[in-house]
């Protein structure tokens, strides 16, 4: 037989399967071809071998059975949706060189996964945090963990103290305020624009458990995109000094904005700084005055060092976490479901659509400071294992 002339016998052969594979898939054919030319491309600009894991919707091709097309597709996406777990990791390490478009890609074909909890994934990323940071007993200061005579050491400031006397002790509850731990269901809401017309207010007040950051807004037109169901609220003491001149002239104003939180704890790093010790205070003694229905508590500066330190190990090496982690690495050890809103650190959607800093604002965060990015691949990568779950856009509304 002449060379080839194998391979030529055979064709008729291979032309008539890929005739009938044609046939019963065809719907899949162009998805196919565009996915070969997407490969093409990407090899021949160089995509980082990260990314390319992230978007390709499948490795290789399932050979045709007397499966359905619904299986193999099925089985596409289950593929598909593995490589981003795996290529989040790489991705997260090397986040410098991505741009939000990579990242907007990124959370495209993220959202084309479903999304189911993990209980073990759950099981064992919340016991890597109880073991390093416990929030369970250490989250705030209490009497029990911070008894009188204890000289505090600042988490910032690590190596300034602040000695625990009497009329500081007094205002540490005995113990963590938190009595109906573990809370079934969580929402933490931040304030990324992406909020604004998602209608989510509902769906936020019907958790068990609802955290918010730094006094953002939650009356008026507001409450059907952000809710406003409030069990604890922190507050940065910049807002004390900037917005309401350090409770001096406007003291009625802040007891009036706080008032629309309800019952819910507030929550202030006094002793992340010196220079936040005395403001934080100072709300403590407002509220005390008072008598307003709000509870302060403080942060513990232990818990947050050993936070950070946590953090550190996955890449996270800003000079301080922002408040939505911080949060929702508590919420992740107070609650058996934790759902983040308003977790967006990006200028548009993925529809293109220009979005605000924040709902209620455009001020970007001090530059520098925090590590959005990076913190937002960590968090893509809970979400992604099922251990918490992002929403990313409008909520279902019934």
């Amino acid at each position: 037989m002449r060379p080839g002339g194998a391979l030529l016998a055979l064709l008729p052969s291979l032309l008539l399967l890929l005739l009938l594979r044609l046939l019963w898939c065809p719907a899949d054919a162009p998805a196919r071809a565009r996915i070969a030319v997407e490969e093409r491309r990407e090899a021949t600009h160089g995509t980082p071998a990260a990314l390319r894991t992230l978007r390709s919707p499948a490795t290789a091709a399932p050979r045709a059975t007397n499966s359905t097309c619904l299986n193999e597709k099925s089985l596409q996406l289950t593929e598909k949706c593995k490589n981003l777990q795996y290529g989040l990791e790489s991705f997260s390490n090397k986040t410098k060189g991505y741009s939000e478009n990579d990242y907007l890609q990124i959370i495209t074909d993220i959202q084309s996964c479903p999304w189911k909890p993990q209980a073990e994934e759950y099981a064992n990323f919340r016991a890597k945090l109880a073991s390093c940071c416990d929030a369970v007993q250490n989250f705030v200061v209490s009497q029990n963990n911070t008894p009188v005579g204890t000289n505090m050491s600042y988490e910032v400031e690590s190596k300034k103290e602040i000695p625990i006397k009497e009329n500081i002790f007094h205002m540490f509850p005995v113990s963590q305020p938190f009595v109906d731990y573990p809370y079934n269901q969580c929402a933490v809401v931040g304030n990324g624009g992406i909020l604004n017309k998602s209608l989510c207010g509902a769906e936020i007040d019907k958790s068990d458990f609802v955290f918010r950051c730094n006094l953002p807004p939650i009356t008026g037109d507001v409450s059907k995109d952000v809710g406003s169901k409030t069990n604890l609220v922190t507050i940065n003491p910049s807002i004390i000094t900037l917005k309401y001149g350090n409770l001096k002239e406007k003291k009625a104003l802040f007891l009036e904005d706080i008032a629309t939180y309800g019952d819910a704890f507030l929550l202030l790093p006094a002793f992340s700084f010196r220079a936040n010790t005395g403001t934080s205070f100072k709300v403590y003694h407002t509220l005390e005055e008072s008598k307003a229905r709000q509870k302060v508590l403080f942060f513990h500066p232990k818990y947050l060092k050993h936070l950070a330190l946590f953090w550190r190990t996955k890449g996270v090496t800003a000079y301080r976490l922002s408040t939505g982690l911080m949060i929702t690495s508590v919420a992740v050890e107070l609650c058996e479901n934790v759902k983040l809103y308003g977790f967006w650190p990006f200028s548009k959607t993925v529809e293109d659509t220009p979005v605000s800093h924040h709902y209620y604002d455009n001020m970007p965060p001090k530059r520098g400071f925090h590590q959005m990015p990076k913190e937002y691949s960590q968090i893509l990568q809970l979400h992604v294992k099922g251990i918490l779950k992002l929403q990313f856009s409008k909520c279902e509304v019934a």
